[in-house]
């Protein structure tokens, strides 16, 4: 299994989520400035709205830029413990331990991505081969660790 490959697939994904915010970001500033009007409150109203727009797509572009800085630092060698930058295969389904970005298809295995601070992150941080955890009642057992 090589992760250097998964890696790469999330770092695509969230470049991409970074492009579409930064183009939201320009899109919603270009309207802000097209609706200039004369009509007093109408327009501050409508100003208001469109920046609370932009502060919340902002917000998503720096956790996205948060993510991505994780990514370049994460390290694709092997793992002897479940810990950041691992890939986990359990009885239960894959696992990268890296960035929330949700499910992805590699070589016809779902993998689920997430954040070394979700729940069955923390479940199964510094298990190896063959050792038990539970989360939300049910155990699990690491079969695997890249």
């Amino acid at each position: 299994m090589n992760k250097k490959d998964i890696l790469q697939i999330l770092r695509d994904k969230i470049s991409t989520k970074i492009r579409l915010f930064e183009n939201l970001i320009t899109e919603t500033r270009s309207s802000s400035n097209d609706t200039k009007s004369s009509m007093g409150d109408k327009y501050e109203t409508g100003r208001e709205m469109l920046q609370q727009e932009i502060n919340t797509i902002q917000r998503q572009l720096n956790e996205s830029l948060s993510q991505q800085n994780i990514l370049q630092k994460l390290n694709t060698e092997p793992c002897k413990k479940v810990q950041n930058g691992a890939l986990v295969e359990t009885d239960k389904g894959w696992f990268y331990i890296s960035v929330s970005l949700g499910e992805i298809i590699f070589e016809d295995r779902k993998i689920m991505t997430m954040s070394n601070e979700s729940p069955l992150a923390k479940a199964m941080s510094g298990k190896g081969k063959g050792e038990v955890f539970m989360i939300n009642n049910i155990s699990q057992t690491v079969e695997r660790i890249w």
